[in-house]
């Protein structure tokens, strides 16, 4: 098997366990609060939104096509 052929295989079989894993997801409407969640930050940290909202609003950003290809 060509290495071509086996990274799609590998990157189709990622792809597809990763949406059978992910569920599905709804969206948030206009002043609906966020869940909370963790995020890893530098120093090995952990940063928690709830530990971030208990002082004050939060906005949250994300640059979905920020790490695509072209």
């Amino acid at each position: 098997m060509s290495r071509a052929r086996q990274k799609y295989l590998s990157l189709s079989s990622a792809l597809l366990a990763s949406l059978l894993l992910a569920g599905a997801a709804s969206a948030l409407e206009v002043g609906q609060k966020a869940p909370d969640f963790a995020l890893p930050a530098p120093g090995g940290k952990q940063v928690k939104l709830a530990d971030l909202t208990a002082k004050g609003p939060v906005v949250i950003y994300t640059f979905i096509q920020a790490f695509t290809g072209p």
